[in-house]
């Protein structure tokens, strides 16, 4: 740790870990169990706590705290845990709570845009690649996969999953899962395919048309979920990774998926 890159009215318990070349600015806080990796920045007023570990190339921004307690009744002053990876940024006020159980976990993976306000729960599970836009609302126990993005005041209820490349427009309401690759708008439904992510990440035509096509297979063939399932995987060109990657995870659903609506229809759900 390089002395002139922490400044003189940092709080820092001697027992805490700091990496080489991390900066820290005034007046923030780094409790005791807390390790930081290299090359990270802690902005001033930030606080770190609780078991908290960082891995490298991290900034948290102004007033940010990660570490924190959850926000639950449940939990008794136990030992649980925050996990970032590496190269993330976590902008002003941003707030990340530890696990409530005792050795749970809330994990943010790799290359994370946390953008200001945004408030990630106990248990939460971020994958990498992720932007949460300002005030983005995550409960307890949510799962967002990489490369999501949530548009601003967005609001998940706890333990509902957003899949890979899926697309949360601002102000939307979930309480049901969106599944990979597609819209999700206004309260529990889905408007076809996040199609400008899609094609930012390299996604071809072919690749998306496949993609469309089990989208209307699942939603519009008149099939029950599990028939539509079936339907998709006996369609001989939806045989490939990024259609497996959907099945599985409409598959693996516990709230249920969001149901589809026309684009003329996204009005009238307010």
């Amino acid at each position: 740790m390089t002395s002139n890159l922490i400044h003189p009215r940092a709080l820092i318990h001697p027992k805490a870990i700091v990496g080489e070349g991390t900066s820290v600015g005034p007046d923030a806080i780094i409790d005791e169990h807390v390790e930081i990796g290299a090359s990270c920045e802690i902005r001033a007023r930030a606080i770190i706590t609780g078991h908290a570990k960082l891995g490298s190339g991290n900034q948290i921004g102004y007033g940010a705290i990660v570490g924190a307690e959850p926000q639950d009744l449940g939990y008794k002053n136990c030992e649980s845990y925050t996990l970032l990876g590496d190269n993330n940024i976590v902008r002003e006020y941003v707030t990340i709570h530890r696990g409530t159980k005792d050795g749970s976990t809330t994990s943010i993976g790799n290359n994370n845009y946390l953008m200001t306000g945004v408030h990630i729960a106990h248990n939460c599970i971020i994958g990498s690649h992720v932007v949460l836009v300002n005030n983005v609302l995550l409960g307890g126990h949510v799962e967002v996969k990489d490369y999501a993005f949530l548009g601003g005041d967005s609001v998940v209820h706890q333990f509902t999953r957003v899949g890979e490349h899926a697309m949360v427009r601002g102000q939307t309401r979930l309480g049901l899962d969106v599944p990979p690759y597609f819209m999700a708008v206004a309260t529990n439904a889905v408007c076809g395919l996040n199609r400008v992510g899609l094609k930012r990440k390299g996604f071809d035509a072919a690749r998306r048309k496949h993609i469309l096509e089990a989208y209307n297979l699942l939603y519009y063939a008149g099939k029950n979920r599990l028939q539509a399932l079936e339907a998709i995987r006996a369609t001989p060109e939806l045989q490939n990774s990024d259609v497996e990657l959907l099945c599985c995870f409409v598959e693996e659903t516990k709230r249920g998926i969001c149901r589809a609506v026309k684009s003329g229809e996204i009005e009238d759900l307010g």
